[in-house]
C-alpha cells in the first residue's frame, strides 16, 4: 500500500472522499488510495455530561435505567432495546460503549467497580480480536457526524446512515431510512480474497447500500475504498 499524501482541507476532503469519490474497485483491478484525513470531532452531547451508568457483562454492555438509556437511544441513536422475559434494557455495542466512555458520557461498571477507559478497551480486545480496527473506524465515522449501527445481520461491521436521519423511523419499507454505506474494517496487512470482495459487495447491493472498505494503518489513520461491482 503506497504512502498517503496529506490533504489541506481535512474535513471537507475527508467527507468528499467518502461521498463523492469516483474510485471503482473491480475484482481484476488494484485500487487507488483515497486519502481520509482526521476530521474535526463532532460533539455528541454537552462536554463532560454523564448520561448513564452502564454495566459490562462479559461480552456486552447494558444500561438498566430506562430514563438514562432513552436519552442515549433517542437523541444520538446509540444501542438497541432488548426485551427478555420481564426485563428490558438498552444494549450498547462494545464500540458504542467505548466511545461514550472515552468522551465521558457514561460510566461502565464491572463486578461493581468502575472501569477506566483503558481497562475497558483491554477487555473489549479480549472479547473481540477485531475490536481495535473496528473501534478506530467506528470513532472516525461518528466523529464526522454519521449515524453508525451494527451491520452484523448484513454480513459487515457497520451500517452507516447520513447525518441528521432517524434510523429508527417507523413506516413501510419504502419510507424508512435506508443504509447509505456498509463499512467493513480491516488492518492494513489483511489479505482479502476475491470471494470476500464478491460476497461483501453482493450483500451491500441487496440493501441498496454502497460498500466501503475501511483500512486502518499502524498510525490509526483510516483510508476508505469504495467498491462497485461491475460486469464486463
Amino acid at each position: 500500500m503506497s504512502k498517503k499524501h496529506k490533504n489541506k482541507n481535512d474535513k471537507e476532503q475527508l467527507d468528499s472522499a467518502i461521498e463523492d469519490s469516483d474510485e471503482i474497485l473491480n475484482e481484476s483491478e488494484n485500487p487507488e488510495t483515497i486519502e481520509i484525513s482526521k476530521p474535526e470531532i463532532q460533539p455528541l452531547f454537552k462536554p463532560g455530561e454523564i448520561l448513564a451508568n452502564a454495566e459490562f457483562l462479559e461480552n456486552k454492555v447494558v444500561v438498566w435505567n430506562k430514563e438514562e438509556a432513552n436519552r442515549i437511544y433517542s437523541e444520538k441513536y446509540f444501542g438497541k432495546w432488548v426485551e427478555e422475559e420481564k426485563v428490558s434494557y438498552l444494549q450498547l455495542s462494545l464500540e458504542e460503549a467505548m466511545l461514550l466512555l472515552d468522551r465521558g458520557h457514561i460510566k461502565v461498571n464491572y463486578e461493581g467497580k468502575p472501569l477506566a477507559a483503558q481497562a475497558f478497551y483491554e477487555k473489549c480486545m479480549a472479547v473481540d480480536k477485531e475490536f481495535p480496527q473496528k473501534f478506530t473506524v467506528y470513532r472516525d465515522l461518528r466523529n464526522r457526524g454519521y449515524i453508525v449501527k451494527s451491520g452484523f445481520k448484513f454480513g459487515t461491521h457497520f451500517r452507516v446512515y447520513d447525518r441528521g436521519v432517524n434510523p429508527y423511523k417507523a413506516g413501510t419499507k419504502e419510507t424508512k431510512e435506508h443504509t447509505k454505506y456498509n463499512v467493513h474494517a480491516y488492518p492494513e496487512n489483511h489479505t482479502l480474497t476475491p470471494q470476500e470482495w464478491s460476497r461483501y459487495v453482493r450483500l451491500s447491493h441487496n440493501i441498496r447500500a454502497t460498500a466501503l472498505m475501511a483500512i486502518v494503518d499502524e498510525e490509526g489513520d483510516v483510508t476508505y475504498y469504495k467498491i462497485i461491482r461491475t460486469k464486463p
